[in-house]
C-alpha cells in the first residue's frame, strides 16, 4: 500500500466518483466488495460520500439529485492545474463541455467533458482534495483506460489536449495503446471491438485492484452484481468485467505470475 499527499501531474487520471439513484446502497455494495469506509458528506456537499482506505479518499459516491435523469456511471477525473485553460484546449480539439468549471468549496475545481467520439470524463484542479490517497492495494484504483469508437480521433484529441505520448499494444485482434506522460504509463485507449453492441458508447472504463479476481467475482455476484464472462490472465494481471447491483460496469484486477505484484503491493 502506498499513500501520495502531492498533486497528480496533468493528464493523470487522478480521481473516480460514481452518482447513482440510491447511493446508500451503493455505499453497502462497495463497502462489502472493497472494504472502504463511505463517510457521507453535508448538505453543503450534496450528501457526496467519501470512500476511504485507512483514513484516506480513495474514490467518491455521490446521489443522484431527484427528478434528474443521468445515467450511472464510473467518471475518470484527469488532474489538470489549470481547468479554464484545459476546457479551452478541448474545445478547441473538438471536444464538448458537458458541465461547466465549477468551484467545489476549497477542494478543487472541476468540470466535466466528451472527446469528439463521446467518451465523457472529468477534470480536477486540485485545491485541499488531491484525488486518490492510497494506491497498490486491494480496494483502490488500478487502471484507466478510454475504449473509443473512432480511435484515431480519440488519440489525436488526448494527444493535443494532454500531450500524451503512446506505446502501440496492437495486434491483428485489437487496437490500443498505453497513454504516456514523460515516459511514465497512466492510462490507455483502444478501439471497441465490434462484438461490443452497438448501443455501448465511447466511454472511460475503471479498474479497481483486488487481492484476487476469482473471490472477488463471487463476492460481487453475492452483492447482487453480475460477472460478464469468467476471469482471465493477462500479462498485467488476472481480470473481469463486472456490473454493480444498480448496473454500473467496471473491472476488477489482481496481480498474477505474469504481472508481479506492483511496488508496494499489501494484499
Amino acid at each position: 500500500m502506498m499513500f501520495r499527499d502531492e498533486r497528480w501531474p496533468d493528464g493523470t487520471p487522478s480521481w473516480v466518483d460514481l452518482m447513482v439513484p440510491d447511493q446508500a446502497k451503493a455505499t453497502a455494495f462497495y463497502s462489502s466488495l472493497f472494504g472502504w469506509d463511505v463517510r457521507r458528506g453535508g448538505e453543503e456537499t450534496g450528501f457526496y460520500g467519501m470512500a476511504e482506505l485507512r483514513g484516506r479518499p480513495v474514490a467518491g459516491i455521490g446521489q443522484v439529485p431527484p427528478g434528474q435523469d443521468i445515467p450511472s456511471f464510473w467518471t475518470t477525473y484527469l488532474a489538470v492545474s489549470d481547468v479554464d485553460r484545459t476546457v479551452s484546449a478541448i474545445t478547441e480539439a473538438g471536444g464538448q463541455l458537458v458541465m461547466p468549471v465549477m468551484e467545489v468549496m476549497k477542494e478543487g475545481r472541476m468540470a466535466v467533458a466528451a472527446d469528439p467520439a463521446g467518451a465523457v470524463f472529468g477534470l480536477w484542479e486540485a485545491g485541499n482534495h488531491i484525488g486518490t490517497q492510497v494506491t497498490a492495494a486491494p480496494g483502490t484504483l488500478a487502471w484507466n483506460e478510454c475504449m473509443s469508437r473512432d480511435y484515431l480521433a480519440a488519440k489525436a484529441f488526448y494527444e493535443q489536449v494532454f500531450g500524451y505520448g503512446f506505446q502501440d499494444l496492437s495486434n491483428d485482434e485489437f487496437t490500443y495503446a498505453v497513454l504516456l506522460l514523460d515516459g511514465r504509463p497512466v492510462g490507455g485507449i483502444g478501439a471497441l471491438p465490434g462484438s461490443v453492441p452497438a448501443e455501448v458508447p465511447s466511454h472511460w472504463s475503471v479498474y479497481f485492484s483486488v487481492a484476487d479476481t476469482d473471490a472477488s467475482a463471487a463476492r460481487l455476484r453475492e452483492l447482487g452484481g453480475t460477472v460478464e464472462g469468467e476471469p482471465f490472465d493477462t500479462p498485467y494481471g488476472r481480470q473481469v468485467r463486472v456490473t454493480d447491483d444498480q448496473g454500473v460496469p467496471f473491472l476488477v484486477i489482481a496481480p498474477n505470475e505474469q504481472s508481479g505484484l506492483p511496488e508496494g503491493w499489501e494484499g
